[in-house]
């Protein structure tokens, strides 16, 4: 947002989308709201379910976040509160802590939403949101569709009527399950399963249709009618009635650094969803977010939750996308869902009496579904397939290590990655194109035209002290496996961002390493902020006072042709008006055009 705009419209862009809200508008909103609204009730009690609370502390998350949201969030159409990835991670994380179902477990989950929003806050007003660049995509691809089938399979002791434990191993789950065969309540199984198809069916059918909630409708009404809780199917049982209360959540100091971790996850993880949507979104509806002010935004909401009985939130991918097909026009539409949620608590909770969990299982096994994106897997694959590596290996991380570490390998294993690719950069030997000053990777464009004697190399890369040691040993490979003595070396370095100073220092060794086999050195293309390095380093007024650095890479292959004497390349005598072909630790100064253009495209 410009920053000509009064400071309150700065500060709660919602009054921006409202200088010129018309009715028409307002309408859309509304309708976008309820819809939204009665999607989020069935998932944000089921949510909590999976993040081992009670289904009321559910919807106590979709309440303040919300409209703190709304009020200070970018995005006209991300629908903030309790997501599956969020609530698998606080069930992993303070389930180790304490056990479910106690007060201490309670205080716990409130108390991470506070961590987590504490940490986006200072992220977001220290502009520090691209630390969310390093989660990778094909590291959040197969990081959310192990959580997915993690997700899946802690629902299963809902859906078979078992008890099983509480662990990420999803084959311990499954093996448990199926020892445990005669025990399974197959009325809660029906339930579940007619549930979970009538789901997948209406969404697939009629997405626009609030599935989850005419589920939810039916199930309750058929376990009542029917009294099916004689049968052994678990329901709801009595919700509370009435608004959250607020209380600050406070635990030791002991417990203070054990929640530290996965507070750092759940907030990087829960920022990469919300932006992913938010930029989606904002794309397709024209108009801009601001990421830091996103952070700052989900870290006040995620504070507003953990002291009214929630848990930590995020931006909902599915129902966003509902929001926006809706037609939600501004975070208005987040203020009527608010609305929606708070009539619920007021007024009825008693209606989720007879409310069957499998109802509610199925309801969160139809939404993690969506996390498990195959066309993805297939895309990175097909694009490079050094990134599917990362992908797999998160995803089995994630399967064998838990959600937490599954990131955390995720993460370290790009770094590592890029790590390593940056200490082996891409080169290219150059040739040029008959009749013109342009040179190209002789390996893409075999009709090009090399010059004996000469080698021409670009480095696509940052000089620095990882890959110093690469460039020597590559320079030399070059020397040795030239079918005839190599007299010069010119290294355009139009493709090197930065230097430093190993790197400086490596190019002055490796000058005085060809000078000693009568091989003279010549740099092409040099950029600004490595012409400074070079300059500081000494070693550029020592080329430039040699001849041995120019603008153009061509130019410099004519006059080391024209003295080594080699035939057929028709070297063009230099020009005294251009002097800047040949630059030292001065400013540039274009060359002349009398001569043509001097610059080099090599790609």
């Amino acid at each position: 947002m410009d920053t000509s705009t009064p400071w309150i419209l700065r500060v709660f862009p919602l009054l921006a989308s409202l200088r010129e809200y018309t009715s028409t508008e307002a309408r859309a909103d509304a309708v976008a709201g309820l819809t939204t609204g009665v999607m989020l009730i069935p998932q944000g009690m089921g949510y909590a379910m999976l993040a081992g609370l009670p289904p009321i502390h559910g919807l106590y998350a979709a309440l303040a976040p919300i409209i703190v949201y709304a009020l200070l969030g970018t995005s006209r159409h991300l629908a903030v509160g309790p997501v599956a990835m969020d609530s698998i991670l606080v069930a992993s994380g303070v389930g180790t802590i304490a056990a479910v179902g106690t007060e201490s477990y309670l205080v716990l989950a409130g108390f991470l939403a506070v961590i987590v929003g504490v940490m986006q806050a200072l992220l977001g007003l220290t502009r520090a949101g691209f630390l969310v660049n390093f989660l990778s995509r094909p590291v959040v691809t197969g990081f959310t569709a192990a959580a997915a089938f993690i997700i899946a399979a802690s629902q299963l002791h809902q859906l078979l009527g078992v008890p099983l434990p509480r662990t990420h191993h999803v084959h311990r789950i499954l093996y448990e399950s199926l020892t445990q065969l005669a025990g399974w309540s197959w009325p809660t199984l029906t339930i579940g399963s007619v549930s979970l198809v009538c789901l997948l069916v209406l969404k697939h059918r009629w997405p626009g249709v609030p599935g989850a909630l005419l589920v939810v409708v039916a199930a309750t009404a058929v376990v009542w009618h029917f009294d099916l809780t004689q049968q052994g199917i678990a329901i709801v049982g009595s919700v509370p009635a009435g608004l959250p209360s607020f209380r600050i959540p406070h635990v030791g100091s002991t417990l203070f650094p054990q929640l530290l971790p996965i507070a750092a996850t759940i907030a990087l993880v829960s920022f990469m969803e919300a932006i992913s949507v938010g930029r989606a979104l904002a794309r397709e509806h024209h108009y801009e977010i601001a990421p830091n002010r996103e952070l700052l935004a989900l870290g006040v909401a995620n504070i507003a939750g953990g002291v009214s009985g929630g848990y930590p939130i995020a931006g909902g991918l599915s129902r966003s996308a509902v929001n926006s097909r809706a037609g939600a026009r501004s975070q208005v539409a987040g203020l009527v869902s608010a609305v929606i949620v708070l009539v619920t608590l007021l007024a009825l909770t008693r209606a989720f009496y007879f409310l069957p969990k499998a109802t509610l299982s199925a309801v969160i096994i139809a939404a993690v579904l969506g996390l498990v994106r195959i066309r993805d897997a297939i895309h990175v694959y097909r694009v490079r397939p050094a990134d599917f590596g990362l992908l797999v290996l998160t995803f089995v991380a994630t399967l064998s290590l838990g959600i937490q570490y599954g990131i955390l390998v995720g993460v370290g294993a790009s770094v590592f990655l890029f790590l390593v690719q940056t200490t082996r950069p891409h080169f290219a030997l150059l040739g040029r194109i008959p009749s013109s000053d342009t040179y190209l990777n002789v390996t893409r464009h075999p009709h090009v035209r090399t010059f004996p004697g000469i080698v021409v190399l670009r480095i696509d890369a940052q000089l620095y002290f990882g890959n110093v040691s690469f460039l020597k040993e590559t320079v030399r490979s070059l020397v040795q496996d030239a079918g005839e003595p190599v007299r010069a070396i010119v290294l355009e370095a139009a493709g090197v961002n930065q230097l430093d100073s190993a790197a400086a220092d490596a190019l002055q060794e490796l000058d005085e390493e060809l000078a000693s086999l009568g091989i003279r050195l010549v740099l092409t293309r040099v950029k600004g902020p490595v012409r400074d390095t070079l300059c500081r380093s000494g070693f550029l007024d020592r080329l430039a006072a040699e001849g041995r650095i120019y603008m153009a890479t061509h130019q410099a292959v004519q006059t080391l042709a024209s003295r080594c004497e080699l035939p057929n390349l028709s070297p063009e005598p230099e020009d005294p008006r251009a002097p800047a072909d040949r630059i030292g630790c001065g400013t540039f100064s274009e060359p002349s055009t009398e001569r043509g253009p001097q610059t080099s495209t090599a790609r």
